[in-house]
């Protein structure tokens, strides 16, 4: 698919247009859980279904209107067709090598892995939940942590009533598992933002 949204640029500026922001360590599998990828799916749906061809038009519309180094609607649109291409190109591959885990459908162990949801005590601040996702799902607000995070790290494959050890720049930490289950871990679907390209938007 990415080489059906070749980059539209009238500059240099945009070499690192595929370059993510949150890299997949060398050798390691792009995991995630059904509601992200799902997520992503829609996210990317929206942008070759909606969002490109709306600024896309726009953009062609705007080339007819005279000097373009001075037009507004077409320098921003072209600058915006870029943003979308590249987001384009980053869920295209994000989702072709997506390992999608059911933490829902793990059989019962009180070991962490992948898609557990787990209570601990810290030896600092008391009692606390995490969720472990993909690097894609991560929300700290609400407790979802990448599984390639130092946190995680420190809990895979320790049991409920390990303790270990968690290295942090504020010094060490001690963590006692107290609880490891394996559930759906619910994530809100992709809501499409108002788009300034859409006709009742101009």
């Amino acid at each position: 698919m990415s080489k059906a949204f070749t980059k539209e640029s009238d500059s240099d500026d945009d070499d690192d247009l595929d370059v993510p922001s949150n890299p997949i360590p060398a050798g390691a599998k792009n995991y995630m859980t059904p509601d992200g990828w799902r997520r992503m799916r829609d996210e990317l749906s929206w942008l070759v279904k909606t969002e490109r061809p709306q600024v896309t038009s726009v953009v062609s519309w705007a080339a007819k209107n005279g000097d373009r180094s001075e037009n507004g609607d077409y320098l921003y649109g072209k600058k915006r067709l870029r943003e979308v291409d590249k987001r384009i190109r980053y869920l295209t591959k994000r989702i072709e090598t997506a390992e999608v885990v059911d933490p829902g459908e793990r059989e019962d162990t009180d070991q962490v892995f992948f898609g557990a949801t787990v209570t601990y005590v810290s030896s600092k601040d008391g009692e606390h939940t995490v969720r472990i996702v993909g690097l894609d799902e991560v929300d700290v607000t609400d407790g979802r942590i990448s599984w390639i995070s130092p946190m995680a790290r420190a809990l895979i494959k320790a049991r409920e009533g390990d303790t270990v050890t968690l290295r942090t720049p504020g010094g060490v930490e001690e963590l006692e598992i107290a609880e490891v289950r394996y559930e759906r871990i619910a994530l809100e679907g992709f809501t499409p933002p108002v788009s300034l390209w859409a006709p009742n938007a101009r």
